[in-house]
C-alpha cells in the first residue's frame, strides 16, 4: 500500500455541491446536509487499512460533532470494478459493522472526489455553517501500527473552534495520510 497524503484544499473553499446515492439508492445533496455549525465530509472506503483503523471511532466522532451542531457524510469514490470490496453492497456491510450513524455515499463518477481534490482514504474536510472550508487534514496522529490511540483530537479541536465562529489556525492542520483514492483507468 502506498502512503498518500491529503492535497490540502485551500481554506475558505466553498462546499462543492452534489447529489450522491447511498447503497439503498436514496440521494443525498451535500448542501442540504449542512448542519447549523457545519458539515464534515469524509472520503473513506471499505478496504483501506487506514480507514479500518479509524472506523471504530466514527460513531463517537459523529456523536461529538452532532453535539457541536455539525452533520457528517462519508463518501466512497473508489473504482469498484478494480476494487470490488468497495462496491455499494459492501458499503452497506461496512456501515452496519461499524454502526455508521451518517450517510455513506457512493461517488461512482469520481467527480465529487475531484471537486474536493480528495487524494486519500481517509481524507477529512470540515466546513463551517456557511459552507466554507475551515479544516482539512488528519483526524489525529494515529496510524495503523504506530500505537497512538485514536482520539480525533485534531479534527475535534478544529470543530470546537468553528462552532465558536473562530477559524482553526492553518499551521495546526496536518495532511491526512492513507491509501490513494483508486481512480478509474489507473
Amino acid at each position: 500500500m502506498a502512503l498518500t497524503p491529503s492535497a490540502m484544499l485551500p481554506l475558505g473553499t466553498p462546499l462543492p455541491d452534489a447529489a450522491l446515492p447511498d447503497p439503498n439508492n436514496q440521494n443525498w445533496r451535500l448542501s442540504e446536509s449542512l448542519g447549523e455549525k457545519g458539515l464534515l465530509v469524509m472520503f473513506i472506503c471499505n478496504h483501506c487499512p487506514f480507514v479500518v483503523h479509524l472506523a471504530p471511532f466514527f460513531e463517537t466522532l459523529y456523536d461529538r460533532l452532532d453535539r457541536l451542531g455539525f452533520k457528517v457524510v462519508a463518501i466512497n469514490s473508489n473504482d469498484v470494478e478494480a476494487y470490488p470490496a468497495d462496491a455499494p453492497d459492501k458499503m452497506s456491510e461496512f456501515a452496519a459493522q461499524y454502526r455508521l450513524p451518517f450517510p455513506y455515499l457512493f461517488d461512482e463518477s469520481q467527480a465529487v472526489a475531484k471537486s474536493f481534490k480528495a487524494a486519500c482514504t481517509p481524507d477529512f474536510f470540515l466546513f463551517d455553517g456557511q459552507g466554507k472550508l475551515g479544516y482539512r487534514g488528519q483526524l489525529d496522529a494515529s496510524r495503523p501500527g504506530n500505537e497512538v490511540p485514536v482520539t480525533g483530537e485534531d479534527l475535534l479541536a478544529a470543530a470546537e473552534l468553528l462552532a465558536q465562529g473562530k477559524l482553526p489556525p492553518e499551521a495546526s492542520q496536518k495532511p491526512s495520510q492513507g491509501c490513494s483514492i483508486k481512480w478509474k483507468g489507473q
